[in-house]
């Protein structure tokens, strides 16, 4: 090995929401073993058969050189917990062709990363690793190259999520407990205060709550409140199979305990569930939901759907649609001014 070297590449996630498929952004540079590399991320992919889906990162080579072989690995820090979206590992060039670049065009996909706690203050960590094993005066053997690739240490994935869900599942060492509707759910303080704000207040707090065993929560459903409990533990929710005969009526239910406990992520996770139902006779229950339970992704996306040209006559000619209109005037003042511009 001739050297290695380690860049931290932070990415602006949120400025790249309107780039394009091909749009790069380019980390600085980094000197590896005599030699000048970037890193260059591609935000919507570099393919236009990725549509927008994926993001695509490589490493490059700047500096001029002949023959340059060397190891890029790569990883997302979390911007919540512990762990990385992957590790990955390619050499440089790919089969000893020389390349201006190597690595992934389906690196992560973006909805992967907006909802998987990725993005903190509106950036993604890119953790990026360059061996170098050879240059243009030294040669190394290419079963070397696969013997370093070979041993690397196998890390698990993290099952954090099965032991806290089992946690939940057998209340070993719960200290509080809710009566929802007669039914009794018990939980652990100390884990819902980590994930809310609101339980963080309510039970560490000067409130009352804060000093009860058990609490009784009125205006939420049993299987709401145990759907939520699982997702705090577990960061998921379960098949859609299981959250009873109407799905999309228990998110809109979800999406309302999620904002009254500000849990964002799950306030996301339902309103990506809700977006991927929109059509001409729901997006105005979309929208009532988004103003509502102020999730302003959900209701900027369900907004220009309705602007679109083959939508919109559709849409605003929906009895639905009409019963929005006189009821939240702001969504109103806000499609005339963009009719208008």
């Amino acid at each position: 090995m001739l050297g290695s070297g380690f860049i931290e590449f932070e990415l602006e996630y949120s400025e790249t929401k309107n780039l394009s498929v091909g749009d790069v952004v380019r980390s600085g540079v980094i000197s590896v073993a005599g030699h000048v590399w970037r890193i260059y991320c591609y935000p919507h992919g570099n393919k236009k058969a990725n549509k927008g889906i994926y993001l695509s990162l490589y490493l490059r080579l700047v500096s001029k050189a002949k023959n340059v072989t060397a190891i890029f690995e790569a990883s997302i820090r979390r911007s919540r917990g512990r762990g990385h979206v992957k590790r990955c590992t390619k050499v440089y060039p790919p089969n000893g062709v020389r390349s201006q670049s190597r690595g992934w065009h389906e690196f992560v996909r973006r909805s992967i990363l907006e909802y998987g706690n990725y993005v903190k203050d509106g950036r993604v960590t890119f953790l990026c690793g360059i061996t170098v094993l050879r240059d243009s005066s030294i040669a190394v053997p290419a079963s070397d190259i696969q013997s370093h690739l070979d041993s690397s240490i196998a890390v698990p994935a993290s099952d954090i999520q099965n032991h806290l869900g089992s946690l939940l599942d057998c209340s070993d060492g719960a200290d509080v407990s809710f009566c929802v509707n007669g039914q009794t759910f018990h939980a652990h303080r100390a884990i819902l205060a980590a994930q809310s704000p609101v339980f963080k207040a309510e039970l560490f707090g000067p409130m009352a709550e804060g000093t009860m065993a058990r609490i009784t929560l009125h205006e939420i459903e049993p299987l709401v409140f145990r759907t939520l409990l699982r997702f705090v533990y577990t960061d998921s929710l379960p098949a859609d199979r299981e959250l009873g005969d109407s799905c999309t009526d228990m998110i809109k239910h979800l999406l309302a305990a999620a904002d009254r406990y500000a849990l964002d992520r799950l306030k996301l996770v339902c309103a990506q569930k809700l977006w991927e139902t929109v059509s001409i006779d729901t997006v105005a229950d979309a929208l009532s939901c988004a103003d509502v339970y102020s999730c302003q992704e959900l209701r900027s996306r369900c907004i220009d759907f309705v602007m679109e040209e083959k939508n919109f006559k559709k849409t605003v000619l929906t009895e639905s649609f009409m019963t929005l209109m006189q009821n939240f005037p702001s969504i109103l003042a806000e499609l005339r001014a963009k009719v208008g511009a």
